[in-house]
């Protein structure tokens, strides 16, 4: 059973690991996305989904903790200003972890760890309009020639 083992140790003693995650966490709020392997993946979206809840908090204690893991004041601001402020009808879930494969030189499953700020945008054809496919030059030689 797995009774009290709700961090994922990496393999590596705690002042490492937490060193590696507040760094990664700072590399996703800084870039948007990284790549990384599976097991670092998940373990960086609960830092990172925290830094933003932070965020959406705003006050100035919130601020303080999120300096005390990111160590980095332009990227704490720009956490506060412009991301934050994104998400706010967002509730939980602010980063995405897409599987990418297996990694080439150990076989290690890799994977893209991304912050949800912008929506996707999905383009809707108005009624009555159709795309029109590209013809080939036969097609248009045809149709010229049944015009003559």
């Amino acid at each position: 059973m797995r009774h009290g083992k709700a961090v994922i140790k990496l393999s590596r003693n705690k002042s490492h690991r937490e060193a590696m995650l507040s760094n990664m966490s700072a590399s996703i709020l800084e870039h948007i996305q990284i790549r990384t392997t599976l097991s670092k993946a998940r373990a960086v979206k609960r830092w990172t989904d925290y830094l933003v809840s932070l965020g959406k908090r705003g006050d100035l204690h919130a601020r303080r903790q999120a300096f005390s893991i990111l160590k980095n004041r332009k990227l704490v601001k720009k956490l506060f200003e412009e991301i934050a402020p994104k998400l706010t009808t967002r509730q939980g879930g602010y980063t995405k972890v897409l599987k990418l494969g297996y990694r080439l030189g150990d076989a290690a499953d890799m994977a893209v760890v991304q912050l949800l700020v912008e929506k996707p945008r999905i383009e809707k054809k108005k009624k009555g309009e159709k795309g029109e496919k590209e013809k080939s030059p036969k097609e248009e030689k045809d149709k010229k020639s049944q015009a003559d």
